[in-house]
């Protein structure tokens, strides 16, 4: 074996750490997600709420640090949907269960692991799309139905509505089971959802996104749960605006091939 050949695979075998950070920050989220499950054994639901929380803003940093440090790696793709499913497929409807859905014994169950074959159901065919090179430029605006981190979100919403009331009102077990099937079918569904990495904000409009970003922020502060239950109607609403969007662009698509058609 030559000098060059040994040099060769030893820079194979050692990696500088800031390719390796994206990952420490995936797996930050998943110890996040099963923490979260930790806390709902002990009954402390708001930490396990928060945790939840935590691992959906890890979730969205992981992936944009390793493109800043150029890291980004099929291996790091893998993590992170490993990860995915544990912190958002899995973690939410399991703490649901702890809280209420084991009221309903045998039906509470089965709507935690419907929930979860929905999220494996959306990731697996996220990462096939990225394979997929046959998507039109327009279409990488959407994501194809409501994302896990999403999702694991809306799944919460009748733990997160509880918690706003001192007393400790909760919804009936039934109605909690109707709204993790709910969330589980859109993350599995075909519905287009906008993707936030695509949206763009025009140069004198950034003022006013920044001063409302940061109201949204104290209104977190004062009233977290309050303030994500209508984060969260907000995000069910935005899913018929992103719908007719989604048909808009098709149709705008589809417009040059019928003219093609016609010379």
């Amino acid at each position: 074996m030559t000098p060059n050949d040994l040099k060769k695979r030893r820079r194979l075998r050692e990696l500088p750490v800031s390719r390796l950070f994206p990952n420490m920050i995936t797996i930050a989220g998943l110890c996040c997600g099963l923490s979260a499950m930790r806390f709902a054994m002990a009954e402390r639901w708001e930490l396990a709420v928060s945790f939840i929380i935590a691992s959906a803003l890890i979730d969205g940093m992981d992936g944009r640090v390793a493109r800043m440090l150029g890291a980004t790696s099929e291996f790091g793709a893998q993590l992170d949907s490993l990860s995915d499913f544990i912190c958002f497929g899995v973690s939410p409807p399991m703490v649901l269960y702890m809280w209420q859905l084991n009221e309903i014994h045998g039906l509470g169950w089965a709507v935690v692991l419907f929930f979860a074959v929905c999220t494996a159901l959306r990731l697996a065919r996220f990462n096939t799309a990225l394979f997929d090179d046959n998507q039109e430029p327009w279409e990488k605006q959407f994501f194809v139905g409501v994302p896990s981190p999403a999702g694991g979100i809306l799944c919460l919403l009748p733990l997160v509505f509880s918690l706003q009331f001192e007393h400790g009102y909760t919804l009936p077990p039934a109605l909690t089971a109707c709204v993790v099937v709910l969330a589980g079918m859109l993350m599995a569904s075909r519905i287009p959802t906008f993707a936030g990495k695509h949206i763009r904000i025009k140069h004198e409009y950034i003022p006013g996104f920044m001063i409302a970003c940061s109201l949204l922020l104290v209104l977190f502060i004062i009233e977290p749960w309050m303030f994500l239950t209508g984060l969260s109607v907000v995000y069910l609403i935005s899913i018929y605006f992103s719908t007719r969007k989604w048909r808009q662009l098709k149709r705008g698509s589809a417009m040059p091939d019928l003219h093609d058609q016609d010379a």
